[in-house]
Formats: C-alpha cells, sequence, structure tokens
C-alpha cells in the first residue's frame, strides 16, 4: 500500500515538472516571468545633451526578459538612459544632468539584480 501512495506521489509531481516545461518551450514562462513577446523595450531619448556615461557590471540577468527589465528600471530615473546588453552582463548608462550612483544600485537592486560595479567614462 505505501509503495503505491509514493508512485502516486511521483507521477503528481512528473505531471507538473511536465507542464512547467511545456510553459518554458513554448515561451509563456520565462525564467523570470511573463513571455517572450514583445520584449523590445523602448530606447528612452535624453532630452539634453549627454554630460557622461557610466558603465554598470550587472548580476543576475539570464534572458532577455531580465534586460528589459533592467533597462526598463534605470530609464525609469530622470536624466538617465541605459543600453543592456546581456552576454557581457553591463548596462551603458548615458545622462544628461548629475546622477547619483546610489540611485542606480537603488532600481537596480528593486528589479532583483545586483550592480557589480559601475565605472565612469
Amino acid at each position: 500500500m505505501v509503495d503505491v501512495i509514493i508512485i502516486i506521489i511521483v507521477i503528481i509531481l512528473l505531471g507538473f515538472a511536465l507542464k512547467g516545461s511545456i510553459k518554458h518551450f513554448k515561451g509563456e514562462g520565462a525564467c523570470c516571468g511573463g513571455s517572450h513577446e514583445n520584449l523590445n523595450a523602448e530606447e528612452k531619448v535624453l532630452s539634453s545633451p549627454i554630460i557622461g556615461k557610466m558603465t554598470l557590471k550587472i548580476q543576475g540577468m539570464h534572458c532577455d526578459n531580465c534586460v528589459k527589465h533592467v533597462m526598463n528600471a534605470i530609464n525609469t530615473i530622470d536624466g538617465a538612459s541605459a543600453k543592456v546588453d546581456l552576454q557581457s552582463e553591463t548596462a551603458v548608462v548615458s545622462y544628461d544632468r548629475p546622477l547619483h550612483e546610489s540611485d542606480l544600485y537603488r532600481v537596480v537592486e528593486e528589479a532583483g539584480y545586483q550592480i557589480v560595479s559601475i565605472v565612469n567614462e
């Protein structure tokens, strides 16, 4: 009787795993939530001339959805525009007014990622 219960539990768990795998391969369950539809984040155009750039090394990005989340998070900062690259795990942030690094750390961490380093250019 115990063997039958264990087999039933294993079958149920395999069913959930299979269901999740099918959703993932259909693109309905990306690693970071959401689908893979319309992952093109709009590039933010700054209203004033660019006065500087920073390159951020970011941990935790795994897919294009992560890139979109990071880009959108940084672009919420007034005067900042980001271009994020998944392969190099970096974001190049252009800015048209003084920009505090603490703001960058805050928005990126709120989005669920971590800045490892910031290099001013």
